[in-house]
């Protein structure tokens, strides 16, 4: 399964330990992780600024990111109504990178999901799912 997992995913997974974090293991061990340009530039501003994560890590894990599937800026962003105008480039990034599923702990996102073209789930949700096959 291709799985785009969004930036907010992807910070809870390499500051704490727990759901996010097992989520990002079964996928990178499973599954083609793809994430996207805008990802990772909002992962650094995050990981840097607000987790004050050592740079060599912050470069550790980006360059783990990088050699999964990422997808450039898209040309535009998705044309679905999202409330955060900036979450409509996470989910044309998603679309533009063929995912099978967007996995994100975003409240615009997933209030979105049933007018998204690819299925928006939570860790928890995604997880479930990966538990019923």
């Amino acid at each position: 399964m291709r799985v785009f997992l969004d930036t907010n995913v992807l910070v809870a997974a390499f500051a704490t330990r727990g759901l996010c974090a097992d989520v990002t293991r079964v996928v990178l061990a499973e599954h083609v992780l793809i994430t996207g340009e805008v990802v990772l530039t909002e992962l650094r501003e995050v990981l840097s600024r607000r987790i004050k994560l050592p740079v060599a890590t912050i470069g550790d894990i980006l360059a783990l990111l990088r050699d999964q599937e990422v997808v450039p800026k898209p040309r535009k962003p998705s044309d679905v109504p999202v409330r955060d105008p900036d979450d409509r480039w996470i989910l044309a990034s998603a679309t533009t990178g063929r995912a099978d599923v967007l996995v994100t702990g975003d409240r615009d996102l997933l209030d979105v999901a049933d007018k998204a073209p690819l299925p928006i789930l939570d860790p928890r949700g995604f997880w479930d799912l990966l538990s019923k096959r």
